[in-house]
């Protein structure tokens, strides 16, 4: 077990005993921290350790003997210098720039920022014992600040379009296309590191449940439930009373579908079957209801007449929609929802209200553990506790250049020669592009897990790894957990207890061909890790690939089972029962090909994609992705909130699918090629939806293109930008444009990337970050992009315009037509088709580069440092080989760029620092934006232009 894990041992150290009255607990002062033994509450003992100057650690527990499970998203060790007092009621750990105040008769614990100003309250925190799998474990909760207004942020990737979590309910449990990651960030500068691998929910501790536990269901017959009525193709096939909605899992779909010979898959075949249920709900509770749909397919629900949510998701991935809902004692609401299966599901859960003061509250609720274990983080800014966080999991490593640049995939290049036409076309076009990848299914049909290709499709895949690069580029390739169980690889795992087996054993099929046995490998220790890690090695590493698509890092053993059943298809573990890692699965697993990839190429930077994650992930040279979303508009607002929060979660490298995984069957033509084998495809869209398809993926691409990371991926319609927009459309040519601007921006885009390293920087930055403005704190729709430009994508169809809140504090530049306007306002952004609303805040230093084909096309070339006038400024423009490791030996250059808007002089500061391969000699340039310039208008102008060989030059305005 890890030093960071082990608790001092107190019969080495001198024991001081509380001073205090009988009935006021003691404690017992440890060479990292203390241990306080309260007189109430479920906690015998709870102790602290000092991380850092600014970081504690508190872990209570119900038995001191129990043996603790060692921390999988933690790495660090105590440390750091302080002090402890008492007095009868409390004792009092103090770092330098945090303290603790531990109630000895609750255990209760205070914590106070670097100014003695209390931050971070508990209010209450219980252990329950539970058993699981006829072993005995804990399910905890703890509650801090009651009542709070404070904006919080975190929690990781969530696609309800939350920002601020502040009276938010969340349930962190992995999910195709919903990241749990247990830390929270308050604009009060501290952060919450929540450390347990369970399912955890943040807000209300009870669990969501099916709206007929809380609420009395009434048919329109006025018996208890829904009338349910079935149509197929119009006609009324089946009307009957149901208890409730009992959709949710594809289990109960299989018991609670009616038996109706009339409903029977085989009957309803190639026919529109439509479900509606209509009744009233009644609560016994007044207040706003916390309500949830559940749902695939098209849904339309209606609440007293009004219409709530109209969705659709395609049927094999259902997703929560969250809304509201007023409730009068007693007073009925009338409930519509029409639904059109066609293999999805759908339910609805409810939760009643909280107080408010528990509502607007911190809580945690784990369901499996064995301690109440949590960190504090204080800071005096957002970004330092981000830096506390990445302290405690492990620091990002500064993915490599190539990464920040276009990507193109497709679900999928169905062989090497449709990939290298892809890269070829790029490049004759001239489209700027940098990296390619190769999706699933690149194996015979029968192999899923072996990690090798099928011959006939991927004749010598080692050369299309080598034409690719000729291409200067880089490719990706998937990879996955999953091994159908006639491989040799499963059965490896297998003979070593490693592989999940109870998928095989009930005999579940996939869905690829005639349906394949299959599971997944548990990677909860080492020498599974290793293996996973060799085989891979000795048929894909060995070929040069550039990075690694980790797909189903869930892991979606099984689709759409219940938390119970997954729970049984993951056990046993290395570690103990399913339940208890239920949510650490991506981090093991991109640990297991990272670890790998260091020991055999030491000093190559590596780049990890991976569908799922969870706190400490970033240590791995992984990125996450938001899933397998849909191209719907709403969806697209969704990855917005979702994108920042992750982001806020610590975790600097995410993307998306442009233009939604999945797609309506309006949106398809009659060549919809890459579709899931055995999933059907429609091509039913008219003209109108054509345009509403092009519309939403170019809004999308400019999204994409300001982005951590640019990626155009999915399945169906053909992404690649010379196949979706036509030639000669206004389409294309902004699609490149902003392609082109992806790389003028790259000195600027990397520097910012390389913060996320060196200095524990933020991509993708909540507005709350950089401003104390309180407009800002639960704005859904806009963000930072580094620290100058302020991104607000457009999301609604045949809008031109958007409303857009510049905040408070500093003035900010239109990037396309240069008026100055005050923050602290709302504004009416212009918007037309080409453009996204974007703008520069005044006082920014923006550095950019010609168009290249690839990032590292034109090392040499001339950089323009445009310069946002109206308010001092300053950035510092990082270079590097791009590719190595030796940025974290100090291979690098920095050149400081200082703006004094007083003066109207830029200081082009002294060069610190080189690399190999650094060009000593530059030419920059120096343009001054003032009111009224338009920055886009010409992105080649400069005012200035200077020769620079290191020492520092003054440009004057």
């Amino acid at each position: 077990m890890k030093a960071a894990k082990i608790w001092a041992s107190v019969s080495a150290i001198a024991l001081i005993m509380s001073a205090g009255a009988a009935l006021a607990g003691s404690y017992e002062k440890t060479a990292t921290g203390i241990v306080v033994k309260p007189d109430t509450g479920t906690a015998k003992e709870v102790r602290l350790e000092v991380m850092s100057d600014s970081i504690i650690h508190v872990l209570a527990t119900d038995d001191p003997a129990r043996q603790q499970m060692p921390s999988l998203m933690t790495v660090a060790t105590p440390g750091g210098d302080f002090t402890v007092s008492e007095t009868k009621k409390d004792v009092t750990l103090k770092a330098a720039k945090a303290s603790a105040v531990v109630s000895l008769e609750t255990g209760l614990v205070t914590f106070y920022n670097a100014d003695g100003k209390p931050v971070l309250t508990e209010s209450a925190a219980s252990i329950t014992p539970v058993t699981i799998e006829g072993q005995p474990y804990v399910a905890t909760h703890a509650q801090f600040n009651r009542g709070t207004t404070e904006g919080l942020y975190g929690l990781g990737q969530h696609q309800n379009a939350q920002m601020d979590m502040n009276g938010e309910d969340v349930l962190l449990s992995q999910h195709n296309m919903d990241v749990a990651v247990p830390f929270v960030m308050s604009d009060q500068n501290y952060g919450l590191l929540w450390d347990n691998n369970s399912i955890t929910r943040w807000g209300n501790p009870t669990p969501y449940a099916l709206f007929s536990r809380d609420l009395k269901l009434a048919a329109e017959d006025g018996k208890p439930g829904l009338t349910a009525k079935y149509y197929v193709d119009g006609k009324l096939v089946l009307t009957r009373n149901e208890s409730d909605i009992r959709y949710q899992y594809l289990s109960d779909v299989a018991a609670n579908w009616p038996s109706d010979p009339a409903l029977s898959k085989e009957a309803t075949a190639g026919k529109k079957v439509l479900v509606v249920w209509d009744g009233t709900m009644t609560s016994d509770i007044s207040g706003v209801h916390k309500m949830q749909m559940y749902s695939s397919d098209y849904a339309d629900l209606t609440i007293d007449g009004k219409k709530i949510l109209s969705v659709w998701r395609q049927g094999w991935n259902p997703w929560y929609h969250n809304f509201e809902q007023d409730f009068t004692q007693g007073k009925p609401v009338k409930f519509h929802l029409e639904w059109q299966p066609s293999g999805g599901m759908i339910a609805i859960t409810h939760n009643n209200p909280q107080s408010a003061a528990d509502q607007h509250s911190l809580q945690f609720t784990s369901e499996a553990g064995t301690g109440l274990n949590y960190y504090f983080i204080a800071s005096d800014s957002m970004d330092g506790v981000i830096g506390g966080y990445r302290h405690l999991t492990g620091q990002a490593p500064l993915m490599p250049k190539w990464a920040y640049g276009f990507w193109q995939s497709r679900q999928r290049y169905e062989t090497q020669d449709q990939l290298l036409g892809v890269l070829k076309t790029y490049r004759d076009m001239q489209i700027p592009i940098d990296n390619m990848v190769q999706d699933w299914f690149y194996w015979p049909e029968d192999q899923w897990g072996s990690h090798t290709f099928d011959p006939v499709r991927f004749p010598d895949p080692q050369k299309m790894v080598d034409e690719v690069h000729k291409e200067h580029a880089h490719i990706m390739i998937s990879i996955w957990g999953k091994f159908y169980a006639n491989t040799d690889n499963y059965k490896a795992f297998e003979k070593k207890g490693y592989m999940w087996t109870k998928n095989v054993e009930e005999g579940q099929r996939d869905w690829v061909g005639k349906g394949y046995l299959n599971s997944h490998y548990s990677p909860y220790n080492q020498e599974a890790r290793d293996m996973y890690y060799k085989q891979l090695h000795d048929t894909l590493v060995v070929k040069g690939f550039d990075a690694w698509w980790m797909d189903n890092t869930e892991p979606d053993v099984r689709s759409n089972t219940s938390p119970a059943e997954f729970a049984a298809l993951i056990t046993p573990t290395q570690m103990g029962p399913g339940a208890i890692v239920h949510n650490p699965y991506a981090l093991m697993n991109t640990k297991a090909m990272y670890d790998g990839l260091k020991k055999d190429q030491p000093d190559t930077r590596q780049f990890i994609l991976t569908r799922s994650g969870f706190a400490g992930v970033q240590r791995n040279a992984a990125a996450v992705w938001s899933g397998d979303t849909v191209g719907r508009w709403n969806n697209l607002y969704d990855q917005i909130a979702a994108g920042v929060n992750f982001s806020m979660s610590g975790i600097p490298n995410w993307t998306h699918d442009i233009g939604g995984y999945a797609q309506e069957t309006r949106f398809q033509g009659t060549d919809v090629g890459g579709l899931q084998e055995n999933r059907s495809a429609g091509g039913t869209g008219t003209a109108e939806d054509l345009k509403e398809w092009r519309e939403l993926n170019q809004r999308w691409f400019q999204f994409g293109a300001f982005s951590p990371l640019f990626r155009s991926h999915g399945e169906g319609v053909k992404r690649e930008i010379f196949i979706i927009a036509p030639e000669g459309s206004e389409m294309r040519e902004n699609m490149i444009w902003y392609d082109k601007l992806r790389y003028r921006l790259m000195p600027y885009i990397y520097a910012t990337a390389s913060d996320t390293y060196h200095n524990s920087g933020t991509i993708m930055r909540g507005l709350v970050m950089d401003f104390r403005d309180p407009k800002v704190k639960d704005i859904k729709d806009e963000y930072l992009f580094g620290h100058a430009f302020l991104v607000a994508p457009v999301s609604e169809y045949k809008a031109t315009s958007r409303s857009v809140y510049l905040p408070a504090g500093a003035d900010w530049y239109d990037f396309y037509t240069g008026e100055r306007v005050n923050g602290g306002q709302t504004i009416t952004a212009n918007a037309p088709l080409s453009q996204m609303p974007l703008y520069v805040k005044a006082g920014s230093v923006v550095p950019m580069g010609p168009v290249t084909q690839y990032v590292d096309e034109k090392p040499d070339a001339p950089l323009t440092f445009t310069i946002y006038t109206g308010a001092d400024g300053a950035f510092s423009l990082y270079e590097d080989d791009g590719v190595t490791n030796g940025y974290t030996r100090g291979e690098f250059s920095r050149i400081p760029l200082s703006y004094n808007d007083k003066t109207g002089e830029l200081t082009i500061g002294a060069r610190t620092g080189s690399y190999k391969g650094m060009i000593a000699d530059r030419t920059f340039r120096v343009r001054f934006i003032t009111p009224g310039a338009s920055t886009s208008g010409n992105l080649d102008a400069f005012d200035k232009e200077v020769a620079y060989s290191g020492a520092a030059v003054t440009v004057r305005k």
